[in-house]
């Protein structure tokens, strides 16, 4: 996993990063528009907020974590701003259990997909030890539909159902896609949506 340090300094620039488009993916937004972010809900990479605060708005009792302390804190500043209570707080995606908190819904937005193989498991085991059976997580990751090589690995579905094959159940995985800012040359990226529920 990419040290703390580095994703501050990913933050740091004038530039926003490729993923940070201001805006909350139109995937996430459909799901919220359907009821679906709901309860005691964990967006894991929660980056600069726009997904924990999506959640927030529609009713969710949220709790975004990043590991990087500078986009927790733009995450907070954009709460306050518009007025939305939404906890954010500094944490190891693969240490969630540090969090103390449970939750019914998980949401990652591109966070499964900058693991490597050994860390994808322990990934999976650390969303479990703070989702309670019978809850979702909402999984959107780099796709590889994606042509080229530029950008995040690609996923492939296998790769998805063998990394939540214990204690897990895949309910989907379809075809979607990313937006991005423009700044790879193009708008979107493909992706996978998964849902996955806890056994």
């Amino acid at each position: 996993m990419t040290a703390p340090q580095d994703w501050d300094t990913v933050y740091a620039g004038e530039t926003p990063a490729p993923w940070d488009i201001g805006r909350p993916q139109p995937a996430f937004v459909r799901l919220a528009d359907s009821g679906l972010l709901r309860g005691r809900l964990l967006d894991a990479g929660c980056g600069t907020g726009e997904h924990a605060l999506l959640a927030a708005a529609h009713g969710a009792e949220v709790t975004g974590a990043d590991i990087s302390p500078r986009a927790v804190e733009r995450a907070r500043g954009k709460a306050a701003e518009r007025g939305i209570a939404a906890r954010f707080e500094v944490a190891d995606a693969l240490n969630l259990g540090e969090l103390g908190l449970t939750f019914d819904t998980v949401i990652d937005s591109g966070l499964f997909h900058v693991f490597d193989d050994a860390s994808r498991p322990r990934y999976a085991a650390s969303l479990a030890s703070v989702l309670v059976p019978g809850g979702i997580c909402y999984l959107m990751c780099f796709s590889d539909r994606q042509p080229g090589e530029l950008g995040p690995r690609r996923v492939r579905q296998d790769e998805l159902r063998a990394a939540f094959s214990d204690g897990w159940t895949v309910t989907g995985i379809t075809a979607d896609t990313f937006a991005i800012n423009p700044l790879l040359g193009a708008t979107t990226a493909q992706a996978w949506l998964a849902v996955i529920r806890r056994t």
